[in-house]
C-alpha cells in the first residue's frame, strides 16, 4: 500500500449519490435497502468508478495488494454495517475481486473506542503502520492497525504478493541504476522511458520502501551497492525524475566516481 490522494467528487455526483442515501433513508436504512439501491445506482457507480481509477496508483492498481487490476468498488467500511454510507465518496476504494471478495468481504475490526483498525490508504499513511523489507517481500507490523491489515488481506500469506514484491524490488534497482546512466549520459529519452517505467509500476511499495532506505545513514552499505545509492540520491534530487514542468533535469549530482576522482578522501555514508 501507498498513501493516496483522494480527488473531489463534483457536484452533479454528490446530488446524486445524496439522493441515493435518501431512498435508502426511505426504505428503512437496512443493508437490503442499501443493497437494492447500489445496484440500481448505474451512474452513481460510473462517476465513482471514474474517480478512483484517477487516483489509484500505478495503472488502475488494486488500492490494497497493488498487484492486480482495480476491478471492484470496495466499500472500505461495508453496507452491512453501515448502509447509510453506501454513497459516501470517502467510503470507496478500488480494490481487485480477490481483495475484496476473498479476503476483506465484510471485515472492518474495530478497537474497544470504535476506531477502524484496517489501514484506508486515502487517510492514513501506510508506512506508519507498516514497514516493508523490500528484498524479501514481507512486511513487519509497526502498529496494531498494522497487524489486522496484513491479516485481512493476507499481504504476507499471499504467494503472488510476496513473490511480486521480492522481483518488484530488483526491478526496481536495475531502473533506478539504468535512469542515472541515462542521465548522466545525457539519454534524456532512456531516462524518460525509465522515470514512466518506475512512476508504472505496479508494486509502488516497494519503490516507496527503497526511497526511504536510501535516506538511512550509511545507504549504500543497506543498499549493497554505492550505483544504487547513488542512483537514488540523484532520484531524489529531481523529484523522483522529474521536474515539476515534467523535464528531466539537466544537471544532477555527478556519480560516485567522478566525485571519488575529484575527491579522493570522501568516504560513504
Amino acid at each position: 500500500m501507498i498513501p493516496l490522494r483522494r480527488p473531489e467528487a463534483d457536484d452533479d455526483l454528490l446530488s446524486q449519490c445524496a439522493d441515493r442515501t435518501k431512498r435508502i433513508r426511505k426504505l428503512g436504512a437496512t443493508s437490503k435497502a442499501a443493497q437494492s439501491q447500489w445496484s440500481a445506482g448505474t451512474v452513481e457507480k460510473d462517476g465513482i468508478r471514474a474517480l478512483l481509477l484517477r487516483m489509484a496508483p500505478g495503472v488502475e492498481r488494486c488500492m490494497y495488494c497493488l498487484n492486480s487490476t482495480g476491478t471492484d468498488i470496495d466499500h472500505f467500511e461495508p453496507k452491512s454495517r453501515r448502509p447509510l454510507r453506501t454513497f459516501c465518496w470517502h467510503n470507496h476504494l478500488l480494490a481487485c475481486s480477490r481483495c475484496n471478495s476473498n479476503y476483506k468481504r465484510t471485515e472492518y475490526p474495530c478497537d474497544d473506542f470504535g476506531q477502524c483498525l484496517l489501514i484506508d490508504p486515502s487517510v492514513d499513511d501506510p508506512f506508519d503502520h507498516l514497514m516493508l523489507l523490500p528484498a524479501s517481500g514481507t512486511f513487519k507490523a509497526k502498529t496494531r492497525k498494522g497487524r489486522e491489515t496484513l491479516r485481512v488481506f493476507g499481504l504476507n500469506d499471499r504467494f503472488e504478493l510476496v513473490s511480486g514484491r521480492q522481483d518488484a524490488y530488483v526491478r526496481c534497482c536495475d531502473v533506478l541504476i539504468g535512469w542515472h546512466r541515462c542521465v548522466v549520459d545525457g539519454d534524456s529519452g532512456g531516462a524518460e522511458r525509465r522515470v514512466h517505467a518506475l512512476h508504472r509500476e505496479p508494486f509502488a511499495d516497494v519503490l516507496r520502501a527503497i526511497e526511504d532506505m536510501a535516506r538511512l545513514p550509511h545507504a549504500s552499505l543497506l543498499l549493497g551497492s554505492d550505483e544504487l545509492a547513488t542512483a537514488l540520491e540523484a532520484w531524489s534530487t529531481t523529484s523522483r525524475g522529474t521536474v515539476p514542468e515534467g523535464r528531466l533535469l539537466t544537471t544532477v549530482p555527478p556519480s560516485r566516481t567522478e566525485t571519488s576522482a575529484a575527491l579522493p578522501s570522501r568516504t560513504d555514508g
